[in-house]
């Protein structure tokens, strides 16, 4: 039949026309498609060859409805699956062994080289039939029957008769076996593989334990080593007599009784030997030994046998000494040891610098100062005083291991002894009894020392006699760290004592007293004098009290002073001389004015103002020995003396 190319028809004469099948695409409809960037199922409408599919469209309910259908329903009960061939174990795990590497010590109790040894061993366990061996690997020249230990064998694990399997076998446990305690490292990898892939979680694999005998007897690996091509007769001849001289310190403050010493170091070039010479100083206490060290060659690294070998008997030769101490190690201002002394290099001669400067190009090498500064002294503290005995004779107790007397002033003893200052004292107390109570004070010159002693009163209800001992009184105002004591300047009529706090009023003084304070006025205050002046003037009989308090003990006279004798005489020559004064009559009065609160005392410079206003001929010899002898009072003048002087 013959067709025409793109035609469906036939042209054959008596055929009809007939309409062909014209299809030329057979693909099947893509039923993916993207949308809007996601990938989405489209159900096909057009088949193969590009017809239009004459199906019915499910919806998803439908054929959800259809998923759940089971098959049976349609096609019937589904024929059983033919058995699959059964494998015995000991096919299944034919020549199948799970390899562990273990050790156990054993303990050597006749030998003196070792304690106990570690054996190291194989464990094969055999799938097959459960079976387990035991294999140690032989050493030769051990001298221990090697081999296989355990033959193979079901091996039980508890009393109760059950058998080791494979589960219970692992990296990193212990096993006992007859006994013997075997610690599993590690595994190959088929056992490492076998393991995993049923479930079991192996143990992080440990370090072989090796034996310490084994290894000691091990032979070292040999070292060969290249002869040197350096010709020593060469540098013999051409260093020869050419010496490094460095000097140094060895500084060993830091240890008991260590010191600061000085050293000299010689570097012999023609050999590289080493030689450290002892200074000496004139007096140093030592013996004049020259050398500390001989001419020598010296080890700077050691190997590692060396070092545990006693140094005091090796002999040191190339095989024990990896490097030796060369030219190049001895530097200014670098420190290096020797024979376990650190010395520190601080200066070098001219040729060694010039030597450093052309052999390895350092041409700076100043020299270093290392003197050091003595540091302060530390002044010592003193503990707090504890309150027995004199705070000077306490303190010998940190001076010096036995303790002395303090030192004492041998001038003031002598010049002073014998002399003695007494002084009439009351009581100051709330109590009324202690009220008439009367103590003599007497303060001695030579030690500074006061004593106490209270006259016996008949009938008083109090027992009389020693009061205090002869010592040293300090001041309430002063520290115990520095304490101040009592003078004689602090002893005056009308002062209070405070002795070990009981408090004292200085009421009257003897003779002596007197003389002593007109003798030494420039030591005591405005106020002291004073108060004995005044004392010396209202005194014009002996004090009523005196002598019955102080029998025996204070010799308090009456007689008049001699300075008040003279000033009496000095008024009265003043008076002859000057009675014809014009101003004699106005000078109380100018002098009045200027004393508001009638103590009889003015400033000193109004003192003199007042005499100048008043033509006073102050200039005079008469007058200032007047002035002189008028009591002085912080800075004022009492005048009263001058006024008796120009009055009738």
């Amino acid at each position: 039949m013959l067709f025409l190319p793109g035609q469906g028809t036939s042209f054959w004469p008596g055929s009809s026309l007939l309409t062909l099948n014209s299809k030329t695409a057979f693909h099947r409809s893509q039923t993916l498609g993207y949308r809007n960037g996601y990938a989405v199922v489209r159900r096909p409408t057009v088949g193969i060859g590009g017809e239009r599919l004459q199906v019915n469209q499910l919806s998803q309910a439908e054929l959800d409805e259809l998923a759940n259908k089971a098959p049976v329903l349609t096609y019937g009960q589904p024929k059983q699956a033919p058995p699959a061939e059964f494998i015995p174990a000991h096919v299944a795990f034919d020549k199948k062994v799970l390899k562990f590497d273990a050790y156990f010590q054993e303990d050597v109790p006749m030998s003196a080289e070792e304690h106990y040894r570690i054996r190291q061993v194989n464990i094969y366990y055999y799938l097959e039939d459960d079976s387990m061996s035991v294999m140690e690997p032989v050493v030769e020249n051990s001298g221990i029957l090697q081999g296989k230990l355990i033959k193979r064998q079901r091996l039980t694990k508890n009393d109760r008769g059950d058998h080791y399997h494979w589960k219970d076998l692992n990296r990193g446990i212990n096993i006992t076996i007859y006994g013997k305690t075997f610690r599993i490292v590690d595994c190959d990898r088929f056992t490492q593989v076998f393991l995993e892939s049923q479930g079991i979680e192996l143990n992080p694999p440990e370090k072989m334990a090796l034996d310490p005998y084994t290894e000691l007897r091990k032979q070292p690996l040999r070292k060969y080593v290249t002869p040197s091509d350096f010709d020593q007769l060469k540098q013999f001849l051409t260093f020869d007599k050419q010496v490094l001289r460095f000097y140094a310190i060895w500084d060993d403050t830091d240890s008991m009784f260590g010191e600061c010493r000085t050293y000299i170091i010689h570097y012999y070039l023609m050999d590289d030997t080493v030689e450290i010479r002892e200074v000496h100083e004139r007096n140093d206490g030592r013996d004049p030994f020259p050398l500390l060290m001989n001419r020598q060659r010296m080890p700077k690294i050691l190997v590692e046998n060396a070092k545990n070998f006693p140094q005091c008997v090796l002999e040191i030769s190339d095989q024990e000494v990896l490097e030796w101490y060369t030219a190049k190690d001895f530097i200014v201002g670098k420190s290096l040891t020797i024979l376990g002394r650190t010395f520190f290099i601080y200066d070098c001669d001219p040729f060694t610098r010039q030597y450093y400067k052309e052999k390895f190009g350092l041409s700076d090498l100043p020299r270093i100062d290392v003197s050091k500064k003595e540091p302060p002294p530390v002044k010592p503290e003193l503990p707090p005083y504890n309150g027995y005995g004199l705070i000077e004779d306490s303190a010998q107790n940190c001076f010096v291991l036995i303790p002395k007397a303090p030192k004492k002033d041998v001038i003031k003893m002598l010049v002073n002894d014998n002399k003695v200052l007494r002084y009439l004292a009351a009581l100051e107390s709330p109590i009324p009894e202690d009220k008439d109570r009367r103590f003599v004070f007497s303060y001695f010159l030579a030690s500074d020392m006061i004593s106490i002693f209270e006259p016996p009163v008949r009938n008083s209800g109090i027992i009389g006699g020693k009061y205090l001992g002869r010592t040293k009184v300090v001041k309430p105002s002063s520290t115990a760290d520095n304490p101040v004591y009592y003078g004689p300047t602090d002893f005056f009529i009308g002062a209070v004592i405070e002795v070990f706090g009981h408090r004292f009023v200085i009421l009257d003084t003897d003779d002596y007293v007197l003389k002593y304070m007109e003798s030494n006025a420039a030591q005591y205050s405005p106020e002291a004098l004073l108060s004995i002046q005044n004392r010396v003037q209202r005194q014009e009989a002996p004090a009523p009290g005196l002598e019955k308090y102080a029998t025996g003990y204070i010799n308090l006279q009456t007689k008049e002073d001699p300075g008040v004798q003279e000033l009496e005489a000095l008024i009265d020559t003043i008076q002859k001389q000057l009675k014809d004064h014009p101003c004699k009559d106005n000078i109380r009065e100018a002098f009045q004015t200027y004393d508001k609160e009638a103590s009889g005392y003015v400033d000193k410079e109004m003192f003199f103002k007042v005499c100048d206003s008043l033509n006073l001929p102050i200039d005079d010899s008469l007058i200032k020995e007047l002035i002189r002898l008028c009591p002085h009072r912080e800075d004022k003048i009492n005048y009263h003396h001058l006024v008796r002087a120009f009055s009738s």
